[in-house]
């Protein structure tokens, strides 16, 4: 075998016998299948690896099902190194260290959460390092490289590094001295890195962030000291527009012969398009009153049109789970939105977009939505506008080809907030003002002074 060969090699060129070369190399090489090879737990100091990047569907179905059940982390389309980690993970002695070098994707992608929580529950992030351009390997490969580094202790601080292609060896010393023993932010000039330290590392089985150290250090301090968006004390919540499985059929472009209390306005992404709500005349046949889905029989112009179109609408999945009620929509109708103000964001764009809608129109589901009981909205609008707020999103969410970000109601959710009692009048003029100029810089400069970033360095890029 080339490894054991590879460990002759070392040893004899520092002067071992070569019988006993021979000997260690078998005892410390062994073939086989990690994931299914016998082993003791917490019997490691140091696991070190490159595990194969193999994805399960690629793997013949008897063995795919027996590497699920052996590593519970291994879940969805999950790529074989979740399981090398979770089993390299449990190998650990207390205090011992796992450090592997593989795709990062498991950081953020839904088939990592179970890992996440895991490592969460049990293990410490001690280091990230990113190595995306970076030539880290013989072949080329396309694979989004990190070094990570846990142990098998409480979650201590984090050390996070961000490389470009022009990172070697001599840079990964200098990555090596600022984990020993730095601290704050690091972006020396003219290097082809950037450092940070953060105090901890994010917590739960969520997407875990990216973005340059400098960034991630900005979004640990918002999040441990600032309250998300999404709030009880001030009533504040993000939703999403209704999904009703038949659009054709329910979303109409103008009145039609229904009951008129059966049409409600319709928010749709291109009334959004200029920064002010401009309605369209779209309208959503809704079937749903407060109590429930109506009866056919008390609205039978309703009942004319839909059954117009039963063949189509009982095909929906939705009906055919509930025959008795197959004109439901797939979402249910909340009948008081439509008539309270709300900020309407699409669920896909560049940066954040919220626009007010005063109470005019039900949302569509290629939109979200952010109410509040406390909040001016306008104010809220400025502070969601500002590249502070956008800095969550594009940490979080799925990036599309050509940079577009995908908006969820769990990213808009972890934008953080200040206490509404620290926003002054001034302050509140200020955000609504750059609001409704849909002045981003404005909006940003008011939002650095209210998340006192200043004190940490200012807005991190």
């Amino acid at each position: 075998m080339q490894a054991r060969s590879v460990v002759r090699s070392v040893l004899m060129a520092d002067g071992w016998p070569a019988d006993d070369t021979q000997l260690i190399a078998e005892a410390w090489v062994n073939p086989g299948d990690y994931l299914l090879a016998e082993f003791e737990l917490a019997t490691a100091d140091v696991v070190v690896g490159n595990p194969p990047y193999i994805r399960l569907e690629d793997i013949p179905p008897a063995r795919m099902a027996a590497y699920r059940s052996t590593w519970p982390t291994m879940t969805g389309r999950a790529d074989v190194f979740i399981g090398f980690i979770e089993r390299g993970l449990r190998s650990l002695k207390p205090d011992g260290k796992l450090g592997f070098i593989c795709a990062d994707r498991w950081m953020r992608n839904q088939y990592g959460k179970h890992l996440r929580q895991l490592i969460g529950e049990r293990f410490s992030v001690d280091a990230v390092v990113t190595m995306h351009d970076v030539d880290a390997f013989e072949n080329e490969v396309s694979a989004y490289p990190a070094v990570t580094v846990l142990s098998n202790r409480s979650q201590a601080s984090a050390v996070i590094a961000d490389t470009t292609a022009a990172f070697g060896p001599s840079h990964a010393a200098d990555v090596l001295d600022f984990a020993a023993g730095g601290s704050g932010v690091v972006r020396p000039k003219g290097k082809p890195y950037k450092l940070a330290r953060l105090p901890h590392w994010f917590r739960g089985a969520e997407s875990w962030p990216q973005g340059s150290p400098g960034r991630l250090a900005m979004i640990e301090y918002l999040t441990d000291n600032f309250r998300p968006l999404e709030d009880a004390a001030t009533g504040t919540k993000v939703g999403i527009g209704i999904a009703t499985g038949a659009d054709k059929i329910y979303v109409v472009p103008e009145r039609i012969d229904v009951e008129d209390d059966r049409l409600l306005p319709m928010a749709m992404v291109r009334d959004l398009a200029s920064g002010a709500f401009e309605w369209s005349g779209n309208y959503l046949v809704s079937p749903w009153q407060a109590t429930g889905l109506v009866e056919l029989d008390d609205y039978p112009r309703l009942r004319s049109y839909l059954e117009q179109h039963g063949a189509a609408l009982r095909k929906r999945h939705v009906a055919t789970a509930r025959p008795k009620t197959w004109f439901r929509t797939i979402d249910r109708v909340d009948v008081g939105l439509t008539g309270r103000p709300k900020l309407l964001i699409p669920d896909m764009r560049m940066t954040l977009h919220p626009v007010l809608d005063e109470g005019a129109a039900y949302p569509h589901h290629n939109l979200y939505y952010v109410t509040s009981d406390k909040w001016d909205l306008r104010v809220l609008g400025g502070l969601l506008m500002s590249r502070v707020a956008n800095a969550f999103i594009e940490a979080y969410a799925v990036k599309m080809r050509g940079g577009t970000l995908r908006f969820q109601s769990q990213y808009l959710r972890r934008i953080r907030v200040p206490e509404l009692a620290s926003v002054t009048p001034a302050d509140a003029d200020a955000l609504s003002a750059a609001f409704e100029a849909r002045d981003v810089e404005a909006a940003t400069a008011v939002a650095v002074r209210l998340y006192k970033l200043n004190e940490i360095g200012g807005f991190a890029e």
